[in-house]
């Protein structure tokens, strides 16, 4: 074997995330693996585990030991459903615009990050995958947004990089209509870098990071921070449109709906919200 065994990281104690390490017995430089470890919601994360996602990346951004980060999910049936609509509804999806975003803390790394992508990629987990430097799919993956769906915007320039990643039109009918995506379609538009059957997954990511092991790991930092500067710039010239058009929106019915819907599973009411609250002003 050319890698030693994962060794979980013994910094701190974590629940809703592994982190663990490996490293490449001829190469010697090592990768980290942060595994967001909540199958039982496919992997939706909360404010919790966001923080320890920072705690995470900001260990692996700084070992030098370390070439890459992987990013995935527990389980085969989803890398990452975006936020839990439960945390959500109580209030508290501002968070994610707050503190650790964990599409910031991909910027923050210094290593560059492979997403690796197993089942469900939906909302905030299908631009964590978009926005990290590598993304390698198995072939069960389904990507998409859900936004619109729940009434949970993303603005600013989460949506705005996928045309860099993509091409306008398509990011557009990516995140306006919430379509889904097998890996094969999001090879094909340029949203993953590989598909590889299920089972070869790991060892297809392995690969990828034993060619990024195999050279010059300043020479790598500094590319990645070079292509990272085109989304520092985006950060800064893209305001938060929810709320600048919609400074109440977390609190608005048609908000409100939309997390209810999706907890109560039915369909939304949009426009009957929308139109409700037009009567009431």
């Amino acid at each position: 074997m050319a890698w030693t065994n994962w060794e979980r990281f013994a910094g701190e104690e974590f629940s809703d995330i592994i982190y663990e390490k490996k490293w490449h017995k001829v190469l010697l430089g090592g990768i980290a693996r942060i595994t967001i470890n909540r199958p039982h919601k496919l992997n939706a994360f909360t404010d919790k585990t966001m923080e320890e996602m920072f705690h995470a990346f900001y260990d692996a951004s700084h070992d030098k030991s370390l070439g890459a980060v992987i990013l995935t999910g527990a389980g085969d049936k989803a890398f990452c459903v975006g936020g839990d609509m439960v945390w959500e509804q109580k209030g508290l999806r501002e968070q994610f615009y707050w503190r650790f975003p964990p599409n910031q803390l991909i910027l923050m790394c210094r290593k560059p990050v492979i997403a690796m992508v197993r089942g469900y990629c939906i909302g905030a987990g299908n631009h964590l995958a978009y926005m990290s430097d590598l993304t390698i799919a198995a072939e069960n993956a389904i990507f998409g947004q859900n936004g619109p769906r729940v009434g949970s915007p993303a603005d600013g320039y989460i949506p705005a990089y996928l045309t860099r990643v993509v091409g306008a039109k398509k990011a557009r009918e990516i995140w306006l209509l919430c379509r889904k995506y097998k890996a094969q379609d999001a090879l094909e538009m340029g949203l993953v870098n590989a598909v590889v059957p299920l089972d070869k997954l790991e060892e297809e990511v392995d690969k990828w990071c034993e060619e990024l092991l195999s050279l010059s790991p300043g020479c790598v930092e500094i590319l990645k921070a070079s292509f990272d500067a085109d989304m520092d710039h985006m950060t800064g010239a893209y305001g938060k449109q929810s709320r600048l058009l919609y400074p109440d929106w977390f609190d608005m019915a048609e908000c409100q709906e939309g997390s209810a819907a999706f907890l109560e599973k039915r369909k939304p009411n949009f426009w009957g919200k929308r139109l409700e609250a037009d009567d009431k002003e």
